[in-house]
């Protein structure tokens, strides 16, 4: 499985960012911009504690399995893949819904006179912090469950190559 990039992610959230905001300046002109749920923050917020959470077990299983504890469990492989595929999924979506919350928070910036558009950038604001705090749970998971480089491969190509 290939590592995630942060440029990828990035470049999902500048671009859906771009388009979101475009697409708030032509929504507001034509009729009323939909409002950023009150839930988006906190369902982003829960899938980072998820990630975190995850990540934290199973680098305690490991750290255990390293230090040939008696009490350690170890670390099912399958289960480690479905939690790394978790975290990818998730960092994707989260560079997304972050674009689209910042992109959609921009466009409300400009317009902080009215109330209830004021506490939609906060909502938006949230969104995408949340979302960040998903893309960094994700990388920790993704790190924490990275295997060990083979030193048999490096050394077979150090001695061909001499």
């Amino acid at each position: 499985m290939k590592q995630l990039r942060i440029r990828v992610l990035a470049g999902l959230f500048v671009a859906a960012g771009v388009l979101s905001w475009a697409a708030a300046r032509l929504w507001d002109a034509i009729g009323t911009l939909p409002s950023v749920p009150l839930a988006a923050p906190i369902v982003l917020a829960v899938i980072a504690v998820i990630l975190l959470a995850t990540a934290l077990s199973i680098r305690a299983r490991l750290r255990a399995q390293r230090e040939r504890r008696p009490e350690a469990k170890g670390v099912d492989p399958l289960m480690a893949a479905r939690a790394v595929v978790f975290a990818h999924a998730s960092a994707l979506v989260a560079a997304l819904v972050a674009g689209l919350y910042g992109g959609t928070g921009v466009f409300l910036l400009e317009r902080l006179d009215f109330p209830a558009r004021r506490e939609q950038a906060i909502y938006a604001g949230f969104s995408v912090l949340a979302g960040i705090a998903v893309i960094a749970a994700a990388l920790f998971l993704e790190r924490v469950c990275k295997l060990p480089e083979d030193d048999d491969e490096n050394h077979g190509n150090a001695a061909r190559t001499t």
